[in-house]
C-alpha cells in the first residue's frame, strides 16, 4: 500500500497508513475496545499483522485500565491477547526504571500469555509475549550448530514459535534482542544470532534486515570511527542487498513497513549511497519511526538531517 506523499510534517503514528488500526488507537485513548476487538479479530489469520495492530494498540492502552476492563466485561481471544501484551510492555517498562514492582508485574504477563494462547493455540502471538519475557528468566538452552560464538538463550521457545509460522517478524527481532548487551548479552552474540537468522531467511525478506538492526544496537558513539562502520564493505554489500532484493517487494505490502524501511533508509544513508536512500524515504512518504534514529540523538533531527542531505524535504522547508 502507497505510503502517501510527504506534505511538511512527518507522521510519527506507529499506526501509519493502517486505518482501522488508527482508528482503534482513537477508540482506545477514549476508553473504548470495540475497534481494538474488530481490529484484531480480522488479523486472525494474518500473524504479523496481527503482532504489529495488537503491539500497537496495547502501547496505547498499557497506562488505562482499557485491557483489564475487556477482559473482564467480554472475555475472548482478543481480550485475552490485548492482556498479555499490555502486561508485556508494562514489564518491560518496569525493567527499564528499575521499578521494584517489575518481578510481579513478569509474573503477571507471563500468565496472560499462558491464558491468550490457550485461547487461540495457532496464534504465535503470546509465545513473543513470552519470549519478550525471557530476558528477565535467562534460560540457557544450547544453540544450534552454525553460530561461531554458541550462545545459550531461549532457543527452545523460539523454535515452537516458529513451528506456528517460520519467518514470523516480531519473533525474530525479539529472540535477537535478548542478545544485545544492554539486556545481558554481548556485541559478540548479538551479530552471530544475526547473521545467523538472516542467512536462513530468504534475500527477499524483511529478516535480512536483523543484522543492521544488531549495528544500531551495539554502536558505541565514543569508539573510534563509529559512524563510519556503515561504510565498510559488509555492511554496504548488505543494505545494497536488501534494497535491491526486499525494497522492491514493499509497494505490494498491505501496510508500509515504516519500521524496517527507516533502518534500510538509515543504513543507506550512513554508507553513502544517498540516491538509494532517497527512494527509501520517497516510499515511506510522511511515516516515521523513532528508531534507529534515536540511537544517534534527537530522532526528528536526524531524520531531518538525512532526508536534508538526500535532496528531500524536511519540516517547515517544504
Amino acid at each position: 500500500m502507497a505510503a502517501g506523499s510527504f506534505e511538511g510534517q512527518y507522521v510519527w503514528s506507529p499506526a501509519a497508513n493502517d486505518r482501522q488500526l488508527a482508528q482503534a488507537c482513537i477508540d482506545v485513548r477514549a476508553g473504548r475496545y470495540f475497534g481494538a476487538h474488530e481490529a484484531l479479530k480480522e488479523t486472525r489469520g494474518d500473524f504479523e499483522v496481527r503482532a504489529h495492530r495488537s503491539l500497537v494498540l496495547a502501547s496505547e492502552a498499557a497506562d488505562s485500565d482499557l485491557a483489564e476492563r475487556w477482559i473482564s466485561e467480554e472475555p475472548g481471544p482478543e481480550a485475552a491477547l490485548l492482556w498479555a501484551r499490555v502486561a508485556m510492555i508494562r514489564a518491560l517498562r518496569m525493567a527499564e526504571t528499575d521499578d521494584r514492582r517489575q518481578e510481579a508485574m513478569v509474573r503477571i504477563a507471563r500468565t496472560a500469555g499462558e491464558r491468550a494462547a490457550q485461547m487461540l493455540p495457532d496464534d504465535p502471538t503470546p509465545w513473543v509475549c513470552q519470549l519478550a519475557l525471557s530476558r528477565f528468566q535467562r534460560p540457557q538452552d544450547p544453540a544450534p550448530q552454525g553460530l561461531l560464538t554458541a550462545p545459550t538463550g531461549p532457543w527452545y521457545l523460539f523454535a515452537h514459535i516458529l513451528r506456528l509460522d517460520p519467518w514470523h517478524r516480531e519473533a525474530h527481532h525479539r529472540f535477537l534482542s535478548f542478545f544485545f548487551t544492554r539486556n545481558g548479552g554481548s556485541a559478540s552474540a548479538s551479530w552471530d544470532v544475526a547473521a545467523f537468522l538472516s542467512q536462513r531467511a530468504a534475500a527477499s525478506s524483511a529478516l535480512r534486515l536483523l543484522p543492521l538492526v544488531a549495528l544500531v544496537d551495539e554502536y558505541d558513539p565514543t569508539a573510534l570511527l563509529a559512524d563510519r562502520t556503515w561504510e565498510q564493505p559488509q555492511w554496504i554489500s548488505t543494505a545494497l542487498g536488501i534494497y535491491r532484493q526486499w525494497f522492491p517487494l514493499t509497494a505490494g505490502y498491505r501496510f508500509t513497513p515504516v519500521l524496517d524501511l527507516s533502518y534500510l533508509a538509515h543504513a543507506l544513508f550512513m554508507a553513502k549511497h544517498e540516491f538509494e536512500a532517497r527512494e527509501v524515504f520517497t516510499a515511506m512518504g510522511p511515516y516515521a519511526a523513532r528508531m534507529p534514529w534515536s540511537a544517534f540523538g534527537k530522532p526528528e533531527e536526524q531524520l531531518t538531517k538525512a532526508r536534508r542531505s538526500c535532496g528531500l524535504p524536511i519540516p517547515g522547508a517544504a
